[in-house]
């Protein structure tokens, strides 16, 4: 893990795993601290997360560095290197600090006094820390904003709370041509108009969202694409899925279409709605998404086929192999979730590993499913004691704990 490379290193791979965020690769980690350090240490200096609004991983390599009982002075030294490997180091210090790691506490307080980035830094640290470990930082923070060029947004923390207020502007949000008040079969011809804007159909789309289910929009699904006919226009996606069954049986259609984007809505029709007749386009999507290695979306597939429970069994290998590989680990979850409604073998071992797993639904999971078991139990109280957990799963480990 040298340099940055978009490909993910082989999922059976410490590599592999610790870029997955998947919790096997932080058992395997423990086996041996010392030739883990710099696969963890790369895991935060690069950015290997799929989606990085949906990913999580702070967390799960913040308690590596602890765990492992790593050195910090790595992490901090990322403070000083570019904007996006700063964030990265500052949310896990932010962590350890919050574990009680005085070092990583007084780091971050440090480069807020002397730091490029420090105003990310100070807004992140004020989002998560208790204010008695920051608010003396007023003083500085008010020096550094006169000698320097910066100028926070005053909404956010801290300097909502100080009145340091800076002179950036919201940005105006963009103005939609109004369609309030049109009726229903107003807006319907608006779509319909092949003169019309894109702006004024998603404007249209916007408010039948806000309705109740309008079925005449069925007929026009297909002609509500963006020009060049890669996507659909926006708002069209949750607009159709409001009309729930009445979107049956155009749905079959969609999904047999050439054109991506109205497959894709008709399998997401499909993957709520359907019936049992349906399940092989479903098999099929997935099985096109392996293929393909598509990592987006096919989480929606997987729950569509949770609703059959054991008429899915088809689907099993594809769900574990999803659930095994995955970059997208926020989708983990689901192909879990899949698995168990399916009622697959292994689900006690894939539940124990996902006790140490990236992603907060996963653990959360694992903490309501993994076996009774003397590692797995130890593993709850764990979770249930660390300050660096989310509240929820505390509370659901105490639960466990206590049944």
């Amino acid at each position: 893990m040298a340099e940055r490379r978009y490909e993910y290193a082989p999922a059976g791979t410490l590599p592999g795993l610790l870029q997955r965020g998947r919790g096997l690769g932080a058992s395997m980690a423990a086996e041996d601290p010392s030739s883990a350090a710099e696969l963890v240490y790369g895991c935060i200096r690069w950015e290997w997360r799929w989606d990085r609004k949906a990913d999580e991983r702070h967390r799960y390599l913040a308690r590596l560095v602890r765990d492992l009982e790593l050195p910090l002075q790595p992490v901090i030294d990322m403070l000083a290197a570019d904007e996006d490997t700063c964030a990265r180091a500052t949310r896990v210090l932010e962590l350890l600090a919050l574990g009680g790691s005085a070092e990583a506490r007084d780091a971050l307080r440090a480069y807020v006094r002397d730091g490029g980035h420090w105003v990310d830094v100070l807004q992140s640290l004020a989002a998560r820390w208790p204010r008695e470990w920051w608010d003396d930082l007023e003083g500085i923070a008010a020096a550094r904003l006169r000698e320097g060029v910066e100028d926070p947004a005053p909404w956010e923390f801290p300097w909502m709370l100080w009145g340091l207020k800076g002179q950036v502007p919201k940005p105006p949000a963009e103005k939609l041509e109004p369609t309030e008040g049109l009726t229903g079969a107003e807006l319907l011809e608006l779509l319909a108009d092949p003169g019309e804007s894109e702006i004024r159909k998603i404007a249209a789309l916007m408010r039948l969202a806000q309705r109740e289910p309008e079925p005449g929009l069925v007929p026009l699904v297909p002609s509500l694409g963006w020009p060049g006919g890669r996507y659909a226009l926006t708002s069209l996606g949750r607009t159709v899925w409001k009309l729930g069954a009445l979107a049956m049986p155009a749905a079959r259609e969609w999904a047999a279409s050439d054109t991506r984007w109205l497959a894709q809505l008709g399998h997401d029709v499909l993957e709520r709605h359907g019936g049992k007749g349906d399940l092989p386009v479903l098999l099929a999507e997935l099985e096109r998404d392996w293929v393909e290695q598509a990592w987006c979306g096919p989480m929606y597939t997987a729950r569509g086929l949770a609703r059959f429970g054991p008429e899915a069994a088809d689907a099993t290998s594809l769900l574990r192999r999803f659930w095994l590989q995955t970059p997208h680990s926020s989708e983990r979850a689901l192909y879990l979730d899949a698995l168990a409604a399916i009622g697959a073998a292994g689900l006690p071992e894939a539940y124990q590993e996902s006790l140490w797993d990236c992603e907060a639904n996963a653990r959360l999971l694992a903490v309501e499913h993994a076996p009774d078991r003397p590692y797995a139990l130890s593993r709850v109280a764990e979770l249930r004691d660390d300050p660096m957990e989310k509240p929820e799963i505390r509370k659901a480990a105490e639960a466990r704990l206590a049944s």
